[in-house]
């Protein structure tokens, strides 16, 4: 352990949990959770730092299994049947290349996961990761299913082994709508018909804005009607931009580079702008190209040599979300008898 690593907490941010733990009226400890699993440690002994340093928490695991149907939105199905806002999210990820979490979603649209809790030595819960999900949308069933490679790298597969993830998101903002599409349309403030080279998405002003791939920031800054502003360059021919933002994320500027999901800014109202809503534009050659309807390559597939290996973890949790969802039909099969029963008595 180094004294370096007590530096980190000259430079806390607000909200930030810390830890203290004293004898007779000696302070002894801080603990500052750093991640999930991980917390930094700082002793002292006569006010003195001793030792500093990362600390791996001690913690069992617990699978759990959550099951539920769509009845207004996803968020609200969600945490009503036990999903915390991360695990939300991290659906939304896993499924956002599929599925549009901002269009596609129905009443009677249904989901299955399977995931870790993690039990900490303090007895706390914090969530672990998702195994494997299932997701229902219009009729069409999606399987996702995690898979490690030989370099620890973790990404979710179909059943068959193709990739879930696009090499582009679906929606650069998670649980907005559509306020503006890509076409002509008659502009809000000069009331000139014009053509709309983006899409608008309509939310709450300090809304996360994400990167949808991974690339490099060529702009961060103001730009004319645009506002506040990101330009992100990806691999090959693509590029993003995002816009009338109310403030960019930390360590966003000219020249960083993102990965994809990061959070690169906060939807807000600068510029030539009605009201708070993300403007997103998605190019290819320079040349704007509607970002809902334009299909990006997705990543790549489960390679051949670990095939064998995938087809193993796959049928496995395949066949745990089969017995899931029929166990889940018939419950919810035993509930239409019991009601339908109730009201001819």
């Amino acid at each position: 352990m180094r004294h370096d690593d007590a530096r980190q907490l000259i430079s806390l941010s607000v909200g930030k949990e810390l830890i203290f733990k004293s004898d007779q009226q000696q302070l002894k400890q801080i603990h500052y959770p750093r991640t999930k699993l991980q917390q930094l440690e700082v002793h002292f002994m006569a006010n003195e730092i001793t030792q500093a340093g990362l600390v791996d928490r001690a913690f069992a695991v617990e699978q759990q299994v959550v099951s539920g149907e769509i009845t207004s939105s996803l968020y609200e199905a969600a945490l009503e049947y036990g999903l915390s806002i991360s695990m939300v999210m991290e659906m939304v990820r896993i499924f956002g290349w599929d599925i549009d979490f901002a269009q596609d979603i129905r009443r009677g649209d249904s989901f299955h996961v399977i995931y870790n809790d993690y039990i900490l030595d303090d007895g706390d819960r914090v969530d672990g990761d998702i195994i494997a999900a299932e997701f229902t949308s219009r009729g069409r069933t999606y399987r996702a299913i995690r898979f490690a490679d030989q370099k620890g790298n973790v990404s979710f597969y179909t059943p068959e082994g193709d990739s879930m993830l696009g090499t582009f998101l679906r929606t650069p903002v998670e649980f907005s709508r559509i306020s503006s599409r890509f076409g002509r349309r008659k502009h809000p403030i000069s009331k000139r018909w014009k053509a709309h080279k983006g899409v608008d998405y309509a939310a709450g002003r300090g809304t996360p804005v994400r990167a949808t791939a991974d690339g490099k920031v060529i702009l961060a800054g103001r730009n004319g009607g645009y506002g506040k502003t990101v330009v992100l360059r990806h691999a090959g021919r693509f590029s993003t931009l995002y816009a009338h933002m109310n403030g960019y994320a930390k360590g966003i500027r000219s020249g960083a580079r993102v990965k994809q999901g990061q959070t690169i800014g906060y939807v807000g109202s600068t510029g030539y702008s009605t009201g708070p809503h993300l403007h997103y534009e998605f190019r290819v050659d320079g040349v704007h190209r509607n970002p809902l309807t334009y299909k990006t390559p997705k990543a790549s597939s489960v390679t051949p040599e670990l095939r064998t290996e995938f087809n193993e973890v796959a049928q496995a949790w395949s066949t745990q979300l089969d017995v899931i969802n029929r166990n889940y039909q018939l419950a919810k099969n035993n509930a239409r008898t019991s009601a339908a029963g109730s009201q001819a008595m």
